[in-house]
């Protein structure tokens, strides 16, 4: 029988085989049962220390989740699945970029400054706002409203300074012969992405964009008339289709250790995305 918030028989059949191969020396604990207590945390927002009996040690669980977030396990586990929809003809590449702030528990904080695994970044993902300590969710995702690429960092970063660095990440390998595919046939995003860098950037990589203007930026090319330039071209159609990523952003949500970031590191935390992210490719 199949538990609230397990793997069903097809979604293991899927995952297993992404799943590294145990190491040498004492048994394991067996990766069905643990991968179903790491998404029973991540649906259900409890502490580690109160996942389920069923699940098997809790500290056995907590290791293996990390050991895998670091190694970029889960990582490899959605590029995997993003592979196979690629092959199918299955993704959409009208690319919907935007952000989402996710406000820290008070267990969030505390983690050393010093000493950090490869990759934590020394704020570990956490900024201080007039609402306290926020982390910040930059997605891409594609026209059917699934991630393609998630970042994750501090509440008070800026939306538009973490653009390139977002789509850079997007990477669905090929299941045969051919580099991994990188590039969006079109990205659309709101006025928080309107600047003369971000549309350099997707110029000089032949990537079509749907960025409205701000009003600002409306009002400053007026002004100085002729030598303002040309607006952006900007199709009012093709922009209805951002909301995909406010929709995808309401599906990750659901799990409530995402809802909430709970973790003392961003390569945790960032594990915890991916994970909601590879359950919505399923």
């Amino acid at each position: 029988m199949v538990r609230r918030y397990e793997l069903t028989d097809e979604e293991w059949e899927k995952l297993q085989v992404l799943l590294p191969s145990g190491r040498m020396g004492r048994p394991r604990e067996d990766d069905r049962r643990v991968l179903n207590g790491i998404v029973w945390k991540i649906r259900s927002g409890a502490a580690w220390r109160d996942v389920p009996a069923r699940y098997g040690s809790w500290q056995s669980i907590y290791t293996r989740f990390r050991r895998w977030a670091l190694d970029g396990t889960f990582t490899r586990m959605l590029q995997a699945l993003q592979a196979e929809a690629d092959a199918r003809g299955d993704i959409d590449w009208l690319v919907a970029v935007d952000s989402t702030i996710v406000r820290a528990h008070q267990h969030a904080a505390g983690a050393k400054k010093g000493g950090q695994a490869p990759g934590e970044p020394s704020d570990h993902a956490l900024g201080r706002s007039r609402g306290g300590l926020t982390s910040k969710i930059h997605l891409a995702c594609d026209g059917r409203g699934r991630p393609l690429a998630v970042l994750v960092t501090g509440g008070n970063v800026n939306d538009c300074t973490r653009m390139q660095q977002v789509l850079q990440t997007i990477r669905v390998p090929r299941l045969g012969r051919g580099r991994p595919r990188t590039r969006p046939d079109h990205v659309v995003a709101d006025k928080g992405y309107s600047s003369r860098a971000i549309r350099s950037y997707l110029r000089r990589r032949g990537i079509s964009h749907t960025i409205p203007e701000r009003a600002d930026q409306i009002a400053g090319r007026a002004r100085r008339g002729s030598k303002g330039g040309r607006p952006p071209v900007f199709d009012a159609q093709i922009y209805k289709r951002r909301n995909v990523v406010e929709r995808c952003f309401n599906q990750l949500k659901q799990f409530r250790a995402l809802a909430t970031c709970y973790d003392k590191t961003a390569t945790s935390y960032t594990a915890v995305v991916t994970i909601a992210a590879l359950l919505l490719w399923l």
